[in-house]
C-alpha cells in the first residue's frame, strides 16, 4: 500500500488557496492570519486549533467523523480494541486529529466510531502532501512509521485495490457519482491495528424523517424523495452499499432537502443488516416504517406501494418507479383520495395505474413535477491570466429578483440576465469589443426582454445588434484584417424555472447537476467542430492546422455573416451553470476538475465567489496563456404546488 510521504509541513491559506510554510503567521499572498480566525457568531478573535471560541463557547472548530476497523484481510479486532473504545484512542502517527468522545461500536464485526478535531485544519492534509510528491515525478514516496495514506481525486480500481484502505474505497468510487449526497473523505490511514476513515460530520444534519413529518413538507417532496432513494439503490448495488439505505438514522438531509447519508454500510464493514442480499422488498419494508410519519391523506398511495414492495410484489425499480410517476400525476391533479385507484383496498391492484411514457422508462429517469424556483445566487470574476499585458474579457450580471409568498411556501422570480464575452482583435481592439457587446445586449434586453422569457428570435435580434455595433465601429475606423476587432459570447437569461442560452464563438455554457453530473450546453464555433458536424472523424477534424479557429464571432463581419445558436433548458433540478472563455475551458480542465472545483458549489453552503476565485487559479496554475473568466449561477427549485391544477 502506498505510504504518506515525509515532505515539509505546509499551509494552505483560506482566503487566497497560496501555500505558505508551516511556521507562517499571515499568508505571504495576500496577508491573511494563519494562526487567528473570527469566530462567527461572535466576531471575536480566536486561536487557530481552538474547538470552541473562548468569547461566546460558539464552535468554531473542525469536527470530523472517524470510522475505525481493523486492517483489511484481518478477521479479529486488535486485543486492545477495549481500552481503545475506553480512552477514545485513535492511532493517529500524525498527532493532528483529537478524538472528542470514545469510541462507540456500531456492532461486533462492524465500525468503531467517534468525533475528531483537527488541530490544525491548514496544513495540507496527507493526501494532498502525497499528490505533491507524485506531481514532482516521486515513484517511491519514502515512509514515516506507521500511517498509509489516500489519495483524494476518485482514483483508478487499480489505484484503489492497490493503495487505499479497504474502508474508503467504497466513498472514492462512488463520488463522482454522488456526489454530496455522500459524505466527503477528509483523511484516510492504515496502521499495524486499525484502518482509520476520517468523514464530514453529518450528525447535525435534519434527519429524513424530521424533514417528512414536518407538516409544511409536501407529499409531493415525499415522493421525490423515495424515487431519489431509488436511484441511490441502484447507485450503492455495484459497491455492495444498498444497506446504507436500510438504517432509517441513516437518512438524512441537506440544507436544500436533498436526501443524503451520514456514512456508507459495507459488507462487513456495516451493521448486521441485509447487504449482499439485500433486496427490494427490504427496502420497500423500511419505506413503511418511514412513511409512518407522513400524517396526510394523499399520503395513502404511497403507504399502500410500499406494503406492496415489502411483500415481494416488486423486483425491479423501473416497475416501483411508473406507479410513483402515476401516484405523481395524480397529485398534481389535486384528485380526491375516493376517485384514485383502488390500491387502498388491494395493494396488488397498483397493476391497474396508468403510467405516463411507459414505453420509453429508461429515458425518464425523474419524477416530471412541475418546479419552481427557490433560491438563485451568481458570482463573477475575470483575471489577466499569466502571459497578457491587458484584459480583453469582458462580463456583466443584471438581476431582477422578486419574492413571493402562498400557503403554499416561499417562491422567487427571476429575470438575471448573464452575459460573458472575450474580445479579439489588435492592440485593445478586442477589450473595445467585448464591453462594447456587454454594453448593447444589456441596453437591448432592458428595452425587449423585459419581465418575460423572449423568443429564440428576439435573442437573435438582440445578439445581431451587438454585432451591428461593433461591425460599424470597424468600418468607422477603417480597420481590416487581424485588425478588426471582435468578440465571442455566451450568455444566460434565467427566467423563473427556465434559461435561455445563446452564444457565438467559443466561450462556453457548462452545467452540472446532482444526477447528470458535468454536460457542455454549447457547442464551440470552430473548424474542428464544423468539420464533425460535417461528418468527419473527429481525430481527423482536430488535426488540421486550423481546427481551433473561429467560424464566427462578434463584430468582423456585418450580420450575414453570424447565426448565433438559440437554446432553451428547463431548471428541473438543482443545477449549477458555469459561463467561462476559453482562458478557463482550454485543455479540458474543467472535464478534468469539475468533482474537485465545481461539484461541492452546487450545495447552498458552498462560498461561489471564493468558488470563482479557485477556478481562476485553478487556470492560472494550468493554463495561465490567456485572460480567464467564470460566471457561476446556482439555481435551486423545489416541487410547485402553486402551477398544478
Amino acid at each position: 500500500m502506498l505510504r504518506h510521504p515525509t515532505v515539509a509541513a505546509m499551509q494552505i491559506c483560506p482566503q487566497c488557496q497560496c501555500e505558505n510554510p508551516d511556521d507562517n503567521k499571515y499568508c505571504q499572498q495576500c496577508g491573511t492570519s494563519l494562526d487567528r480566525l473570527l469566530c462567527p457568531h461572535c466576531g471575536a478573535e480566536n486561536s487557530v486549533g481552538q474547538l470552541h471560541c473562548t468569547q461566546c463557547e460558539g464552535l468554531i472548530g473542525t469536527v470530523l467523523q472517524a470510522l475505525v476497523v481493523p486492517p483489511a484481510g484481518e478477521t479479529d479486532w486488535p486485543t486492545d480494541t477495549a481500552s481503545a473504545a475506553e480512552t477514545g484512542g485513535i492511532s493517529d502517527p500524525f498527532q493532528r486529529y483529537q478524538p472528542l468522545r470514545l469510541l462507540q461500536v456500531i456492532d461486533r464485526c462492524g465500525q468503531l466510531y467517534t468525533q475528531v478535531f483537527d488541530r490544525h485544519p491548514y496544513r495540507i492534509r496527507f493526501f494532498e502532501s502525497w499528490l505533491h510528491q507524485s506531481d514532482l515525478g516521486d515513484d517511491e514516496p519514502t515512509v514515516p512509521p506507521e500511517g498509509d495514506f489516500m489519495e483524494s481525486s476518485p482514483p483508478s480500481d487499480a489505484v484503489l485495490a492497490s493503495q487505499i484502505p479497504a474502508i474508503a474505497q467504497s466513498y472514492l468510487l462512488l463520488d463522482s457519482q454522488l456526489g454530496q449526497r455522500l459524505p466527503q473523505v477528509y483523511d484516510t490511514w492504515q496502521s499495524q491495528q486499525w484502518q482509520v476513515l476520517l468523514l464530514e460530520d453529518r450528525s447535525h444534519w435534519k434527519s429524513l424523517c424530521d424533514l417528512w413529518s414536518d407538516p409544511e413538507t409536501l407529499t409531493l417532496q415525499v415522493l421525490h424523495d423515495l424515487y431519489e432513494m431509488l436511484d441511490l439503490w441502484e447507485e450503492l448495488i455495484p459497491v455492495q452499499c444498498t444497506a446504507s439505505l436500510l438504517a432509517i438514522d441513516n437518512l438524512c438531509v441537506d440544507e436544500d432537502s436533498v436526501l443524503s447519508l451520514k456514512r456508507l454500510y459495507s459488507p462487513g464493514l456495516g451493521p448486521e443488516t441485509p447487504t449482499t442480499a439485500s433486496s427490494l422488498n427490504h427496502l420497500g419494508q423500511v419505506w413503511v416504517k418511514l412513511l409512518e410519519v407522513v400524517d396526510r391523506e394523499d399520503a395513502i398511495p404511497l403507504i399502500h406501494l410500499a406494503q406492496a414492495i415489502g411483500d415481494g410484489q416488486f423486483t425491479s425499480p423501473d416497475a416501483i418507479r411508473q406507479h410513483l410517476r402515476s401516484i405523481a400525476d395524480n397529485l398534481e391533479r389535486r384528485l380526491p383520495t375516493d376517485l384514485l385507484p383502488p390500491i387502498a383496498a388491494d395493494p396488488a391492484n397498483l397493476a391497474l395505474l396508468v403510467v405516463r411514457d411507459d414505453d420509453d422508462v429508461d429515458d425518464t429517469p425523474t419524477v416530471v413535477l412541475p418546479m419552481k424556483l427557490s433560491g438563485l445566487d451568481e458570482a463573477g470574476c475575470t483575471d489577466i491570466g499569466r502571459q497578457r499585458d491587458h484584459n480583453e474579457d469582458c462580463f456583466g450580471i443584471y438581476t431582477e429578483l422578486t419574492k413571493r409568498e402562498t400557503p403554499t411556501g416561499k417562491t422567487l422570480q427571476a429575470h438575471n440576465l448573464y452575459i460573458l464575452c472575450d474580445g479579439m482583435g489588435g492592440h485593445a481592439s478586442g477589450e473595445v469589443a467585448s464591453h462594447l457587446a456587454v454594453k448593447t445586449l444589456q441596453a437591448y434586453a432592458q428595452t425587449h426582454w423585459g419581465g418575460e422569457m423572449p423568443s429564440a428570435a428576439s435573442i437573435r435580434e438582440g445578439i445581431l445588434a451587438a454585432n451591428q455595433s461593433i461591425y460599424e465601429a470597424n468600418q468607422d475606423e477603417q480597420r481590416s484584417g487581424s485588425g478588426r476587432m471582435g468578440t465571442t459570447l455566451v450568455l444566460v437569461l434565467v427566467h423563473n424555472s427556465k434559461a435561455a442560452v445563446a452564444h457565438v464563438g467559443d466561450s462556453r455554457l457548462y452545467r452540472l447537476t446532482r444526477r447528470r453530473g458535468l454536460e457542455q450546453v454549447t457547442t464551440d464555433h470552430e473548424v474542428g467542430q464544423r468539420e464533425i458536424q460535417r461528418g468527419l472523424d473527429p481525430d481527423a477534424a482536430y488535426s488540421r492546422p486550423d481546427a481551433y479557429q473561429l467560424t464566427q464571432a462578434l463584430g468582423p463581419r456585418d450580420n450575414n455573416g453570424v447565426d448565433p445558436d438559440v437554446q432553451f433548458l428547463e431548471l428541473d433540478e438543482d443545477s449549477l451553470l458555469l459561463l467561462c472563455s476559453d482562458g478557463l475551458s482550454d485543455n479540458d480542465l474543467i472535464e478534468t476538475h469539475w468533482q474537485t472545483h465545481l461539484a461541492p458549489l452546487i450545495s447552498s453552503r458552498a462560498n461561489l465567489d471564493q468558488g470563482v476565485i479557485q477556478l481562476i487559479e485553478l487556470a492560472n496554475q494550468h493554463n495561465g496563456h490567456d485572460n480567464i473568466t467564470a460566471l457561476l449561477i446556482r439555481v435551486k427549485v423545489q416541487p410547485n404546488m402553486d402551477a398544478m391544477p
